[in-house]
């Protein structure tokens, strides 16, 4: 259940409440979800759909009711022997902070157990730490950092390169 409650003070207050599902994304949801990142992103995210298709990753979906997308993330099975390394988790930015991110993180977490496999993994920016707070709070615990980088477009179609650094986190599920 998607529930946003309006609490800025010069608006009445409301609540809105919408049943949500989780299932595999599917490439005709990108258009979609063009709100997760740039053209770039969202043609890596249709070659990840390729390697779902081979069961090399597993691509999820939070949905809505008319079935769209508002929050997206990936498992990917092939980076750490025995664990599900969780990545690309995004939610909507104004649906941020109504438990969307908690039920990704954790349908993706019992689809790594349905693998058989015991661990989750994923990387964080040490520069986001909303998003390193959730993880805490679901159990992650940090137990390393490593660079990361990849290519970022930016508004006028350039691409310039990204470079980060992560703090690496775990839990056994």
């Amino acid at each position: 259940m998607l529930r946003r409650v309006n609490t800025e003070d010069d608006s009445p207050h409301a609540t809105l409440t919408l049943p949500v599902g989780v299932r595999d994304l599917l490439p005709r949801d990108l258009p979609a979800c063009a709100w997760s990142g740039s053209a770039t992103h969202l043609r890596h995210a249709e070659r990840e759909l390729a390697r779902a298709s081979v069961g090399e990753v597993d691509y999820l979906a939070v949905c809505t009711p008319p079935d769209l997308p508002v929050a997206i993330g990936g498992i990917d099975y092939q980076v750490s022997s025995g664990a599900g390394t969780l990545w690309q988790l995004a939610v909507l930015p104004a649906l941020q902070s109504c438990g969307l991110g908690t039920l990704l993180v954790r349908a993706a977490e019992q689809r790594i157990r349905d693998r058989g496999l015991r661990t989750a993994e994923l990387a964080v920016e040490e520069d986001n730490p909303r998003a390193r707070a959730l993880y805490e709070r679901l159990g992650y615990v940090a137990y390393g950092r490593a660079p990361d980088a990849g290519d970022e477009e930016g508004p006028d179609g350039s691409i310039r390169r990204h470079e980060t650094m992560c703090v690496l986190m775990r839990k056994r599920v």
